[in-house]
């Protein structure tokens, strides 16, 4: 055998374990999410509890590897040194994807990720074949693609996003109409029901979907249950709501936390027993077929023999579930991911990490016209009723504000996914437990009122951005196994070695790229009141603005000089800068009511000029990202730089802003404002200096002795300067105030 077959398996297990550990950061947001959300138990407990069904499905872990060797292809068309190539392009295009996606925290499809990255490396490597053969055409293809096999795959994945979504909607606004979000009395009287029907949901599911062929279970038992499906529901209904009667009436459990974390166990144990595929099924595949080659004929034998039934080896198991939880527990992007839905599924607005689009606000708007529509006819005495059934709960209330979302909710969420999932493995199709789990939490978090008028939009382009990641993940998966698949097949152990290494780099650069993503989220949290005391949110205040002002002082002088110089390379980092301050100032305004309710009763005349503070701190950060980018883009397009007379008049300008932000941050840093007034001079001989400058500029246009991209960008300067001086001073007073009231108002004392 030629030792580069034996490097290639090397690679493989490597990639293996790669994709374990981007697979689990991906999918660990399937079965923690509904846990997390409603903060059912402690972190450990929950992680514990999915970690324990994490290594029960590993090691139980049915037939679900023939997927990654003949659900796709036809084995026995390829030769073994063409089936390691495929093999060892899909897990290359497979992690370099998932990790993309984990990086920017999106949850995204393993099945999907593997399901088009073999269909693209057969692809690839079914067309080099009859490329290089004469007697064979682009029609034999179907002699070596199981296109039936890979449609079913897809039109069910498809359709369960849509059915899980709506599904969803329909079950938490009929949940929540009989519970309300003050849940608990109705709760006491039938919570042993619902739980009853719950976890009737989710121990079908674990039976049908984790345990089936695992042989924990007798197959006489599973088939007399497939059998009498009706008889055994109700029969285990029955026992189930016995069994919370009891939990809640006399042991006085809260049985909604028993359902959520048996919940979580459940999709965990399923997630390990079925998607593991996903992460070792074609390593796994390129072994068995190494071992195969060398037993019987070497790289131009042909793999018919990958048809077989797949017994997994045990030891292969064992490792893939250690490897699972060890990712579980430390890796921050399966942190990103889960954050990322938990937010989208939040029942408060707040600062919301996606923008508006075009699209989210024709939903929105055509949702408003229907809603109306439906008040219009529906009798008032109905429409008062069930708005009474919707009324979210008010501050002082016990449950409100601790969890995103309530344990009502995290049931509704493991409960129809759990049905979901279970009838499409009764029914053998395919279905992808990130699109069920995900499009369930979204549609139950759209009737649960969560996506209100605050947030709506935002939340919308939230879904749309996962779900257009979706079809992209397909088309990726696609395109980068076909594109290495090719590269491996025509350049043999050169495209080996480059691509490993590419592979390597990659993921490298990704980590680097989150960590500094995370740094950048911890120093926004740092800013972010939590549970602090008054005191401690005055002084981080007073901070803030001092470093925001510090930073302005050297953009702006950085970004002249750059254009002075025509230096592209600072004038890109001052742009980067920049926004990053203005992005800041933007969330800092989201999270003014946050500030002020931290603040005590006798912080509310501070807390006003707060609100000011943050106000002008915004705008000085626009007005400066108004200098800064069209700065670049006039040197980036290769514009005629500044004449000497509007640099000299800029020089002028540069110093004198320079001067009153000195004078500005001296007395943010020392919260010293006995030198407002003479700041406020500076500012109206400043502001007469940028006047006679328009002047000039004005004179020189009407001479055409400057070019009028020149002049524009001059005249945008001075103009967003004012704007950005006036701000500052507007921004000092406040703080001055800010400051005095927070030094000398007394206490208000407690009643």
């Amino acid at each position: 055998m030629d030792p580069i077959f034996t490097v290639v398996v090397g690679i493989l297990m490597a990639l293996a374990i790669s994709g374990l550990v981007v697979g689990v950061a991906n999918d660990a947001v399937n079965f923690l999410n509904s846990a997390l959300g409603s903060k059912a138990a402690p972190y450990w407990v929950i992680m514990t509890v999915a970690s324990a069904g994490i290594i029960i499905g590993a090691l139980t872990s049915s037939g679900m590897m023939e997927v990654a060797r003949s659900g796709v292809f036809y084995p026995g068309q390829f030769t073994f040194a063409e089936i390691m190539m495929l093999f060892l392009g899909v897990m290359f295009a497979n992690v370099i994807l998932l990790d993309l996606f984990n990086t920017f925290g999106l949850p995204t499809s393993t099945t999907v990720s593997l399901v088009f990255g073999l269909l693209g490396a057969a692809i690839a490597v079914a067309a080099v074949k009859i490329w290089g053969a004469p007697e064979l055409h682009g029609s034999d293809l179907s002699n070596y693609i199981n296109s039936g096999s890979a449609m079913v795959i897809i039109s069910a994945i498809l359709v369960s996003v849509a059915v899980a979504f709506v599904i969803g909607s329909i079950v938490m606004y009929l949940t929540r109409i009989i519970f309300t979000f003050r849940y608990h009395k109705v709760f006491s009287r039938v919570g042993y029901m619902w739980c009853g029907i719950a976890f009737t949901a989710i121990t079908y599911f674990a039976l049908f979907k984790g345990l089936k062929s695992s042989g924990l279970v007798s197959p006489q038992l599973m088939q007399y249950m497939g059998e009498n499906l009706g008889l055994s529901l109700l029969v285990i209904w029955v026992a189930c709501s016995i069994l919370m009667a009891i939990l809640q009436h006399i042991f006085k459990v809260n049985i909604l936390k028993v359902t959520i974390l048996a919940g979580t166990f459940a999709l965990a144990l399923a997630f390990a027993g079925n998607d593991l595929v996903n992460f070792i099924g074609v390593p796994i595949a390129g072994w068995d077929s190494y071992r195969i080659a060398a037993e019987g004929g070497g790289p131009d034998m042909m793999m018919g023999e990958l048809m077989k039934p797949v017994t997994a080896n045990f030891g292969f198991l064992v490792a893939a579930g250690v490897i699972m939880i060890i990712t579980l527990w430390t890796n921050k992007k399966a942190k990103s991911v889960t954050e990322t839905e938990i937010n989208l599924a939040k029942q408060d607005e707040g600062v919301e990490r996606f923008g508006s689009t075009i699209i989210s606000r024709s939903l929105v708007r055509a949702a408003l016209s229907f809603n109306r529509s439906i008040e219009k006819v529906m009798p008032e005495r109905l429409r008062r009723s069930v708005e009474k059934r919707f009324l979210p709960l008010r501050p002082q209330e016990g449950d409100a504000g601790k969890a995103p979302f309530d344990m009502i909710r995290a049931t509704v969420n493991l409960t129809v996914a759990s049905i979901l999932i279970s009838a499409a493995t009764s029914l053998r199709l395919p279905l992808s437990t990130t699109y069920a789990t995900f499009m369930v939490a979204m549609g139950s978090s759209l009737a649960d009122r969560a996506w209100g008028r605050e947030s709506a939009v935002y939340r919308i382009t939230g879904v749309l951005t996962v779900i257009s990641g979706w079809f992209l993940t397909a088309l990726v998966a696609f395109v980068i196994a076909f594109a290495v698949a090719l590269a491996l097949m025509y350049g043999g152990t050169v495209a080996i070695i480059l691509i490993t290494i590419l592979c390597g780099y990659m993921l490298v650069q990704s980590a680097i790229l989150h960590r500094r993503r995370e740094a950048k989220k911890e120093m926004a949290k740092q800013n972010i009141t939590g549970n602090r005391e008054a005191e401690d949110v005055m002084a981080s205040i007073i901070t803030e603005v001092s470093e925001t002002m510090e930073s302005v002082t050297h953009i702006y002088r950085d970004t002249l000089l750059g254009t002075f110089n025509e230096d592209r390379k600072i004038l890109r980092k001052t742009v980067k800068d920049s926004n990053e301050l203005f992005y800041q100032a933007r969330e800092r305004k989201y999270q003014v009511l946050p500030t002020l309710q931290q603040l005590q009763s006798n912080y509310i005349e501070s807390g006003h000029y707060y609100v000011q503070v943050v106000d002008y701190m915004s705008e000085v950060t626009k007005a400066l990202a108004h200098i800064t980018r069209p700065c670049f883009e006039h040197i980036n397009n290769n514009h005629e730089g500044l004449s000497k007379e509007q640099v000299d008049d800029l020089i002028y300008i540069n110093d004198e802003v320079s001067r009153i932000f000195e004078r500005i941050n001296v007395m943010l840093q020392s919260n010293d404002f006995e030198d407002i007034e003479p700041v406020l001079r500076m500012r109206d001989k400043l502001f007469a200096d940028l006047d006679e400058a328009i002047k000039h500029q004005l004179k020189r246009i009407k001479a055409k002795a400057s070019s009028t991209k020149a002049s524009l960008l001059y005249l945008n300067i001075l103009t967003e300067t004012k704007t950005m001086i006036l701000q500052s001073r507007n921004l000092l007073k406040s703080q001055k105030y800010f400051v005095e009231y927070r030094n000398y108002e007394e206490p208000v004392a407690a009643v």
